[in-house]
Order: C-alpha cells, then sequence, then structure tokens
C-alpha cells in the first residue's frame, strides 16, 4: 500500500484531502475523558496541513442509527484536534449536505475541517453494496485524494472504510502504516518467548484468536470476567461470577489443544469477590475478599484478579521478549478491583521485551491508572481490529488500501 510519504512526494498543495480517523472517543456529556485517538491522528493530520492540503477529517463515533444524534456529535473531538494541532478547525454539522460541502468549499491551503459523524447517514454502516456505494459517491465528491488513518475501524465494512477508497487516489496515514507494522511482528517472525494475557468479559470474544495463538504463542495468561467460564471448566465453582457455560466445550478443547502443543495456559489462582457490583461511578468502598480461585463462595461474583495471581503473571511475563496484552483483568474503573489490571500493566513496563497493549479497554486502563504510554511499545488504537488481524482474517479497510 501506498504510504503518506510518497503521497507527498507527488504533492498535495491545493488537493481536498479526505482523512478517515478514528476519533471514537470516551465521553461523559460532551467532555472527552480520553483523548488517546485523536492524538494518535494527530501528526498525519499535520504533516498534511503542513504541505498545503485541505484536509478533511471523518470518523464515527459510538452508535447512532444512522440519524443524526446530538449525544453522539463529533463536534468536541473537533474542537480538541484543533487545540492540539494549534490552529481553528472548521466543522461541518452535515456528513454530506449543504453544511460539509460550504465547510470544504471554505477551506484553504493547510487548513483542516471535521465533518459531522459518518454513522448519522445510514449508508455508512449499511450491508447493501449499492446504498454503501451511494454514501461513498457523496463522500468522493468532497474530496480528491484518500487516507486511511482509523486503524480501529478497518475490520468493518463500511463505506468511507471500504468503499470510498476504490472511488479515489488513496494512501495510508501513518498510524494505519505503525499499527500494521507492530501487528506483523506479533505474527511473522515472533520472538520468543512470546506471551499473550487475554482478559475482558467474554470469552466468546476471544475464541478467534485464542485458536489462532495456540499456533504461536509460548503462554496464554487469562483473566477478566473470562477467566471464570475457564475455571468452571476445570470443575470448580464460579458462585455468581460472569458465566458462558455455553463456551465451555470450546474452552476445554483449546486446554486440550494447548497441552497437547505445550503451550502454557495460565488461569488465576486468587480472585477478588463481592456479592454485588460495585457502583462505577461513586467508586465507594465496598466489602470484598481474596479467596482462592477455586473456592468462590455461593453469591460472590469474582472481580478482579487476587495478590497471588498478580505475583504468578508477574513472573510470567518477566522472561518473554514479545507480549500482546488485550482485556482487563477486573473492574479496574473501580479502585478495589483496579490491582489486578494494573498489575500485569507494570508487569509489562518492567519488561524488557516488546510489549503492544492492543487497545480498547486495555489501552484505556493504562492512562487511567496513569502509566506512562512511552513505558510500553506499543498501544494500539483498535482493540477490536487488532484481535481480528491476530485471527488471521482478512480487514477490509486495509484490503482497500492495497494497490
Amino acid at each position: 500500500m501506498k504510504t503518506i510519504d510518497e503521497l507527498l512526494a507527488e504533492g498535495v498543495t491545493g488537493k481536498r484531502v479526505f482523512v478517515r480517523a478514528d476519533l471514537n472517543v470516551p465521553l461523559s456529556g460532551t467532555t472527552i475523558t480520553d483523548d488517546g485517538r485523536i492524538r494518535a491522528v494527530q501528526p498525519t493530520v499535520e504533516k498534511l496541513a503542513a504541505a498545503g492540503a485541505r484536509v478533511i477529517v471523518a470518523s464515527h463515533l459510538g452508535r447512532p442509527k444512522g440519524a443524526p444524534d446530538p449525544a453522539f456529535s463529533l463536534a468536541p473531538a473537533a474542537a480538541r484536534l484543533g487545540e492540539l494541532i494549534g490552529a481553528d478547525v472548521a466543522f461541518a454539522t452535515e456528513t454530506v449536505g449543504e453544511s460539509a460541502r460550504a465547510t470544504v468549499a471554505a477551506l484553504t491551503d493547510g487548513r483542516v475541517a471535521v465533518i459531522e459523524n459518518l454513522r448519522f447517514n445510514p449508508g455508512e454502516t449499511s450491508k447493501d453494496d449499492a446504498e454503501r456505494g451511494e454514501f461513498a459517491d457523496q463522500l468522493a465528491e468532497l474530496a480528491d485524494v484518500y487516507v486511511g488513518d482509523g486503524f480501529g475501524a478497518v475490520h468493518r465494512k463500511h463505506a468511507s472504510v471500504f468503499d470510498l477508497p476504490a472511488r479515489l487516489p488513496h494512501a495510508a496515514g501513518d498510524l494505519i502504516a505503525t499499527e500494521v507494522g507492530v501487528l506483523k511482528k506479533l505474527t511473522e517472525n515472533v520472538e520468543r518467548p512470546y506471551a499473550v494475557v487475554l482478559g475482558g468479559s467474554k470469552v466468546s470474544d476471544k475464541l478467534g484468536v485464542i485458536d489462532h495463538l495456540l499456533e504461536r504463542a509460548d503462554r496464554i495468561l487469562i483473566g477478566g470476567g473470562m477467566a471464570y467460564t475457564f475455571l468452571k471448566a476445570q470443575g470448580h465453582e464460579v458462585g455468581s461470577s460472569l458465566l458462558q457455560e455455553d463456551q465451555i466445550p470450546a474452552v476445554l478443547e483449546y486446554l486440550k489443544r494447548a497441552e497437547d502443543k505445550g503451550v502454557e495456559f495460565v488461569l488465576p489462582v486468587d480472585v477478588v469477590v463481592c456479592e454485588q457490583f460495585p457502583d462505577l461511578k461513586a467508586k465507594a468502598p465496598t466489602e470484598h475478599r481474596t479467596v482462592p480461585a477455586d473456592a468462590i463462595p455461593a453469591g460472590f461474583m469474582g472481580l478482579d484478579n487476587g495478590p497471588e495471581t498478580n505475583k504468578l503473571y508477574a513472573s510470567k511475563l518477566a522472561d518473554a521478549v514479545t507480549v500482546f496484552w488485550n482485556g482487563p483483568m477486573g473492574v479496574f474503573e473501580h479502585p478495589d478491583y483496579a490491582e489486578g489490571t494494573r498489575a500485569v500493566a507494570q508487569a509489562l513496563v518492567d519488561s524488557e521485551g516488546f510489549s503492544v497493549v492492543g487497545g480498547g479497554d486495555s489501552a484505556a486502563a493504562v492512562r487511567i491508572l496513569g502509566f506512562d504510554e512511552n513505558a510500553f511499545g506499543h498501544i494500539s488504537t483498535g482493540g477490536g481490529a487488532s484481535l481480528e488481524y491476530l485471527e488471521g482474517k482478512t480487514l477490509p479497510g486495509l484490503a482497500a488500501l492495497e494497490d
């Protein structure tokens, strides 16, 4: 795929460059609580603007149902992008309507605009090729060149990700180039020992990546809500912990395959439990206790790894040369249940190996818990995209950028 530097060498002064970014940031009202994805696309936007391009930044935010919804407006993201690049950023209140056309027409060389949430138009996410294509045609009228830099969306066959690049000269932005380069380190000629840490709530979300990694990883550490399905599969009672009983046969199969292939599966040995799920807004102290992972009392739910598990996981990561981590170890948003996630993050910081934090809640946890992002080898902007890449799937947004 063509790089942005190759595009710049051809000249972009005066050209309208459509940048498909990922500005899908978490919001509390209109306040951005984590601007990591905006900062991730900032270098591409600045590079294009400095070269004299008229930059049109587009993205989705949240899951509006194909119609305008003020709760999902990109206006706060546009304002934050302007603060980061130190320049006024124009904002179009539509995706392809009169406001979008007028805003783009008013751009001068080196200036930047953001158009409203792409998912306000049903054509963006439509499964109908014709409807999606019609929206892509409308977007194409706004621009001369396309730059794909929204890694968090490349696993979606959406109009702005898959169909639009086919209608315009296109190139990959710096963020996508970086993300793909990192993922290749996790899939091609991996330096060993290779350890993978998987957390999050549901086993079903991770089955594909576990299946693929059983052929590649040396050890797989399991935490978060998904751990309790593994513990149940081993015959342990898990109280009222999150459980996907229908996934137990698949889990048993993976445990057997791991044993046959010599892949070490590491599960919690102790967990922090509580009788009810905590209030994540109030964050008031809760009554909780630590129990062995094979002795969770009836009526109690596991919400975090215990201290012995934290020590165990740190020891399993200490000598790893390559580490991929996706998914928190517990309900890290509450201070009583954040230590498991903090321990994994600290183990990656302490490791001399190459560590990749696989986007999503893991990336948010790193920032919320106060870690220096530069202490990790790479923090991905796309959790779902990273997982699907590691599953060996073809990602539509990457395929569309290939010449």
